[in-house]
């Protein structure tokens, strides 16, 4: 088995909608703003090849929506899906498992490309079985009023409608060594994809811990529909992966692609920080 990161590009969102109920005086030291109140934030994605089998955990978000939309979250950097993908010898139809762990739009928008003359829409990587969770999907499709512009139909019904999408159930394997648990703090029934490699476990974290500057409990974003859910279901995993010393993948950190965990005085907190390669 190989990993790979996967740099999509960068984009801005609210630092107070990002931190929750916490001080912009407190999250601005390591998260700072511009004069806008903008954070800047990645959107990094995993490449998993093993075998025959070419997986994507996640896919960024894409480049077929107007420049209005674009406006808003202020795309930015030199990285794209498909760059990246070809920097490391693959093209789209390598892949054979699209892995979402949600379907907000800066996890999923890549996955779907405008056909050959801008009249409809079809998934971008063709040959792969699109999974998601049962429960996220009927969550998105019939989105709540909070969450509705975070669920774009564009980007989620045409590999519904190509039939390549199948539901990834809890304590399946998706290859050996590839599990997942659910959680349901940010929003109904995220996957977070667990992976054994050298002999070691990489959790893709995706928005339960979107950077290092989310590791003290209280750093909830204010996307998440159910923040108390939130704030038990990391309590719980930060202390299983502090003890357990799990390597965390972090999908939105601008700098910094993993890092691992220690219990301190005050509980637990960050550790290293260090790249995927370096693993």
């Amino acid at each position: 088995m190989k990993l790979y990161s996967i740099e999509t590009g960068h984009f801005k969102l609210d630092g107070g909608a990002m931190f929750g109920v916490v001080p912009k005086s407190i999250w601005q030291k390591t998260n700072p703003a511009d004069e806008n109140n903008l954070c800047d934030w990645a959107m990094r994605c995993l490449l998993i090849e093993d075998g025959n089998r070419l997986i994507l955990i996640d896919n960024g978000l894409g480049n077929k929506q107007s420049e209005k939309f674009f406006s808003h979250y202020h795309l930015h950097g030199e990285d794209t899906l498909l760059k990246s993908l070809s920097n490391l010898g693959f093209s789209p139809d390598d892949i054979t498992d699209m892995f979402m762990t949600h379907l907000h739009f800066d996890h999923c928008g890549g996955g779907v490309e405008w056909n050959k003359d801008k009249t409809g829409y079809v998934p971008t990587f063709k040959n792969a079985t699109y999974w998601s969770s049962e429960s996220h999907w009927d969550w998105a499709v019939n989105p709540n009023p909070r969450e509705k512009a975070s669920f774009l139909k564009e980007n989620i019904m045409p590999f519904s409608d190509s039939g390549q999408l199948k539901f990834f159930k809890e304590h399946e394997e998706l290859i050996p060594g590839f599990q997942v648990f659910f959680v349901n703090g940010h929003t109904e029934g995220m996957m977070i994809p667990m992976i054994r490699y050298k002999n070691q476990t990489i959790v893709y974290m995706a928005d339960l811990l979107p950077s290092v500057g989310h590791i003290p409990l209280s750093y909830v974003m204010g996307y998440d529909t159910r923040p108390l859910i939130t704030l038990q279901e990391k309590s719980d995993f930060l202390q299983k992966a502090a003890a357990e010393n799990f390597i965390l993948f972090l999908e939105h950190d601008p700098i910094h692609e993993c890092c691992n965990l220690i219990v301190g005085e005050k509980g637990v907190k960050l550790n290293q920080v260090f790249r995927l390669e370096d693993i």
